[in-house]
């Protein structure tokens, strides 16, 4: 009788560890589109597209369902992440949401 509690405790810790590691991996890579989307000359569309890339590369397997939402303005930059981490317990979808916030980078002449 002790196991199948033993066992779901243990695929319940799993299941947070992983959640973890996917809020981790949202927040690199709204860091990684700020940063692409925030430079002079850059656009909300370069912030998503590099948004997409970090995903690809960090967080293949344990973040799903991602919806990347990138705005510019003339003075701000904002990069949002939502998906799901990758489902160890039955019935328990854990959300994760990131986002990063910045100013947007203006060139401006010494003298």
């Amino acid at each position: 009788m002790a196991t199948p509690v033993l066992i779901l405790l243990l695929l319940t810790v799993i299941q947070f560890g992983l959640y973890l590691h996917a809020c981790h991996v949202a927040q690199s890579a709204a860091a990684q589109g700020l940063s692409a989307a925030r430079v002079s000359g850059g656009t909300a569309e370069s912030g998503s597209t590099e948004t997409r890339r970090a995903l690809d590369l960090l967080g293949g397997g344990v973040l799903g369902g991602t919806t990347i939402t990138s705005t510019r303005t003339a003075a701000d930059v904002s990069v949002a992440i939502t998906g799901t981490a990758v489902q160890v317990v039955p019935f328990l979808a854990l959300t994760v949401h990131a986002e990063a916030h910045g100013p947007v980078e203006v060139f401006r002449g010494g003298g």
